[in-house]
């Protein structure tokens, strides 16, 4: 198997705390975003929709989107489970990893590509051609970032981790989402303790570096 990364990226990130969780090691290709390398034709023969990671089978087969190259590697070696152990909390792990996607990374994408040099362009990931920042969203997007930060705190008053008492992929969709909002200057505040509780423990596990 080879995964195409891009070490700049919260998605890729995603991916990259699983397998290290997980102890999988595999061949990977770095996609250097910032040059638009992944809407070039030698990336996109590789995943037509111009978007990283993409995990490419022994067979040429190609998986994207994080939660497919997940589950895939879930099914392919169990142990530890990170996306639940029964019908309840896979249910559990899964909606609640949609939670942070929806409210929390989409909201600081939001705020990075409407607001950051360069982007001026380049709204939307994986299309090559223009697509232009619109300025209104990028007051929204942090106003959702602030909703997100207090529906985690909400989360975990009632649970170690944000899917319930074990460590999941709904934590690494969280932490990579949490550090990615440290790119337009939106930090967890003081007073959510909970969070800043699960914050510390989540981010001194050793696959947190990976």
């Amino acid at each position: 198997m080879k995964l195409y990364d891009s070490k700049i990226a919260p998605s890729t990130r995603r991916v990259r705390i699983f397998l290290a969780e997980k102890g999988i090691a595999l061949e990977t290709v770095e996609v250097d975003l910032l040059a638009g390398e992944n809407i070039k034709p030698a990336f996109l023969k590789v995943n037509p929709r111009g978007l990283v990671p993409a995990l490419v089978l022994d067979d040429g087969t190609c998986i994207d989107e994080v939660i497919a190259i997940c589950r895939y590697l879930e099914e392919t070696r169990p142990g530890p489970p990170l996306m639940g152990t029964d019908p309840l909390s896979r249910a559990l792990v899964e909606s609640r990893t949609r939670h942070m996607e929806i409210d929390g990374f989409s909201q600081v994408a939001d705020v990075f590509r409407n607001s950051t040099p360069g982007f001026e362009k380049r709204a939307l990931a994986g299309v090559a051609e223009p697509v232009a920042a619109i300025e209104q969203l990028v007051d929204r997007g942090n106003a959702g970032i602030r909703r997100y930060f207090d529906r985690l705190e909400q989360y975990l008053s009632a649970s170690p981790y944000i899917a319930g008492d074990r460590y999941s992929i709904a934590d690494i969709a969280a932490l990579c989402f949490v550090d990615f909002a440290g790119w337009v200057k939106q930090k967890l505040p003081e007073q959510n303790v909970h969070t800043q509780r699960w914050y510390k423990a989540v981010s001194e596990r050793p696959s947190a570096k990976a």
